[in-house]
């Protein structure tokens, strides 16, 4: 067995209290598009493709975080390829998502306090945030949703969709599975591979959804044991706001 099929060990949830009070010291990479990536490294925008009010027709990272993207693919065998779903994020976005999962929790979870809907909500999707001290981590250009697909673009089965709410969406989930179907196994493996291949390139894992990874923010920062974190809250400029700027500094250089 190497390393590429090494069973993942499910990881405790984070201690949002103290991954939010982490120092975030911005070292000020930039945010960088992926629309002309490469094999192995694919991006498919799965909000944008959903529908979502104003998801954006292409994904953006931090630089660094495409670099180790890159990375990640690399290491995989031949045939397989890494497909981003999702990087950075508008607030708009992530308020609808987060405001539509609570919803829909809310709708079967009638005996629940407002507080365990809450915990149960940021399992999948992040509480929308631009405190400069503690931002949401798709907001930040750190954190990345993943899959893989073969040759052809198809997508490899994972055991659940991508932002399914199902206990099977934890990492480790068919890891405890005593005797796997045929079918379960496939998923064990390519689970696997992914999250090997992620750690590798330096990337932590949420441990409630497969697909969701982090580098740099403070969720990163908290999983390795880091005492700060590399990226805050970042915006995407329009093409506007760029010559706003523009303007600004070219009058500070008469």
């Amino acid at each position: 067995m190497n390393f590429l099929s090494q069973a993942i060990v499910q990881a405790p949830a984070p201690d949002w209290t103290a991954v939010l009070a982490l120092p975030i010291i911005d070292n000020q990479d930039s945010l960088v598009s992926l629309g002309l990536v490469k094999a192995p490294l694919r991006s498919y925008p799965a909000y944008f493709h959903q529908g979502i009010p104003n998801a954006l027709s292409d994904c953006y990272v931090r630089r660094s975080v495409l670099f180790r993207l890159y990375k990640a693919a690399r290491l995989l065998p031949i045939g397989v390829e890494l497909v981003v779903l999702d990087g950075w994020r508008p607030l708009s976005v992530q308020q609808y998502l987060f405001d539509s999962l609570f919803a829909a929790i809310n709708a079967h979870s009638v005996h629940h306090s407002e507080s365990e809907l809450l915990n149960r909500t940021r399992h999948i999707i992040a509480p929308p945030s631009t405190d400069s001290l503690a931002p949401s981590s798709h907001l930040t250009g750190g954190a990345v949703d993943v899959t893989l697909c073969d040759a052809e673009g198809l997508f490899l089965d994972m055991g659940t969709e991508f932002d399914e709410i199902s206990p099977l969406s934890y990492s480790g989930a068919f890891e405890v599975i005593d005797k796997p179907s045929a079918r379960q196994a496939e998923v064990i493996e390519n689970r696997r591979l992914l999250h090997s291949v992620m750690r590798q390139a330096g990337f932590t894992n949420l441990p409630s959804a497969w697909w969701h990874f982090d580098y740099g923010n403070q969720s990163w920062a908290w999983c390795a044991n880091k005492p700060e974190a590399k990226f805050g809250l970042i915006e995407l400029l329009s093409l506007r706001q760029r010559w706003l700027n523009n303007v600004r500094d070219e009058g500070e250089f008469r």
